[in-house]
């Protein structure tokens, strides 16, 4: 298990959504519930070592019965990569950056 795969499962272990919120406030983002969610989906699909694309987070919140449309789910995922809290992948899939997970690590 990485230290990124440590860190997506103690955030999903112990009440993800105030660890996401304390993360969102620690790159100066404000707390939104499509935000929330969208980190959760990365979260969980870390847990269980996938990866997703804007596809796979869509159809997970889909899954959820979390109606956001598909250009919504992509915005997100834009602007918490311009804000460094979410990396693309070469392969198109995202995950946390690694400052992000060493965030979550030293909440731990």
């Amino acid at each position: 298990m990485t230290a990124n795969d440590r860190a997506f499962q103690g955030a999903a272990e112990r009440g993800g959504n105030d660890q996401i919120k304390r993360l969102l406030k620690s790159y100066g983002l404000r707390t939104s519930l499509i935000r929330l969610k969208v980190i959760d989906a990365l979260l969980k699909a870390a847990d269980e070592n996938r990866r997703l694309g804007v596809r796979g987070v869509h159809s997970q919140l889909l899954g959820l019965d979390i109606p956001l449309s598909f250009l919504s789910v992509r915005e997100v995922l834009k602007r918490l990569c311009s804000e460094g809290v979410v990396t693309l992948n070469p392969d198109k899939s995202y995950s946390l950056h690694h400052q992000a997970v060493a965030l979550l690590n030293s909440e731990e």
